[in-house]
């Protein structure tokens, strides 16, 4: 049963059109038996994550279940949503193409975009992870959450890539129209397993793209990746729940190890990561789209940071928020609270401002540019 007040019918398809197709079929993909149980459309049986036709996480006792699919969608439709969009404008540091190639070839760079889209200069060269430069986080352009803000540079802007890191199929982390537009620009594309035939469908060259299990490793150009555990789940439509693996992933970079969440719950993994790789210079850590209603997937604030701390990091950074509504809670909820922790904890914690440009290894004053926008 749903206690949710009851709304107009005006009000009501203005929610329709705000979440839209995109939010139902990721809520209704946290329930299981929304998913399709029918003929695998690929087999990875040598992966000890897939069985039957899906990939399955790590068990995990602790894990707290999710609520129904109608309890979620209810109150997705008619429950209140207050400050979960920024009423001032976000604030951008436009990016030309000068500015990054003034940067230094010698360092390891990373330029927030928005959400978990990150541009990151390693060593001289570009690489992209999760790039979403739509307007919205959804398989049509006219529904579904819509970004908050302009990306701090355009598409046609973008130097040439030498490679892109995508953690899973989600809308807000892999965008068609982004990558369709990047197909043939990017030489090469590290993937879960499974999510090659995504990319090909888009216009992307099958050989130019490396689909990694959990614990396998690549290297492309100097750059050493390895695809880690995440507790998540993947699919795009109402029918291919969990058909592809999601992942966290290990950058490495001359000296320097970066870590990136994806999107992920709190789980044992982010310790025996921690473990295996003995630390991280720079660990970007999901802190958005959290909720009581599915606490398995997403990671509170005070979960990022024991992540975190799990992970034996150096520089926390702060990603998926401020740029898509997603949940419930207001939009700088995460920001408030992972910038409380830190400083309680000693932490040095990294907000940056989108479009502002964070150099590895290199001091920097964090500051709380959010406080007092709307």
């Amino acid at each position: 049963m749903n206690d949710a007040p009851r709304l107009s019918i005006p009000l009501l398809k203005r929610r329709l059109r705000s979440y839209g197709t995109s939010l139902f079929a990721a809520g209704c993909a946290l329930v299981a038996g929304c998913a399709s149980s029918s003929g695998c459309e690929a087999r990875y049986d040598a992966s000890p994550q897939f069985k039957g036709c899906n990939f399955q996480n790590l068990p995990n006792p602790d894990v707290r279940p999710s609520a129904s699919g109608w309890r979620i969608w209810s109150r997705f439709i008619v429950g209140d949503k207050v400050g979960t969009v920024p009423v001032d404008p976000i604030p951008v540091r436009m990016l030309a193409t000068a500015d990054l190639e003034a940067l230094d070839p010698k360092a390891n760079h990373v330029v927030r975009l928005g959400h978990s889209s990150h541009l990151l200069k390693l060593q001289g060269k570009y690489w992209l992870i999760d790039p979403v430069f739509s307007e919205r986080a959804s398989p049509f352009t006219w529904v579904g959450p819509k970004r908050f803000h302009k990306p701090p540079l355009r598409l046609e802007q973008l130097p040439p890539i030498e490679g892109l890191i995508l953690s899973h199929d989600h809308y807000d982390h892999l965008d068609v129209a982004t990558i369709e537009y990047l197909a043939q620009r990017v030489q090469r594309y590290f993937v879960p397993l499974g999510v090659r035939a995504r990319l090909v469908a888009m216009g992307v060259p099958a050989e130019r793209v490396t689909e990694l299990d959990w614990w396998q490793g690549g290297e492309h150009d100097g750059v050493k990746l390895t695809a880690t555990p995440a507790q998540h789940f993947s699919g795009r439509t109402l029918t291919d729940r969990d058909r592809t693996l999601w992942a966290s992933w290990v950058v490495q970079s001359g000296e320097q190890r970066i870590f990136y969440s994806g999107d992920s719950g709190y789980f044992p993994g982010f310790k025996q990561i921690g473990e295996r790789f003995g630390g991280f210079d720079l660990a970007l850590m999901e802190n958005g789209a959290y909720d009581a209603y599915w606490p398995a997937v997403h990671m509170t604030p005070e979960q990022s940071v024991q992540a975190f701390e799990d992970l034996r990091g150096k520089v926390l950074y702060s990603v998926h928020n401020t740029t898509f509504d997603l949940a419930f809670h207001t939009w700088h909820d995460p920001l408030d609270r992972i910038a409380d922790l830190s400083q309680a904890k000693k932490i040095e914690l990294a907000t940056p401002v989108i479009g502002e440009v964070l150099t590895v290894g290199k001091a920097r004053t964090n500051e709380r540019w959010w406080q007092g926008l709307r």
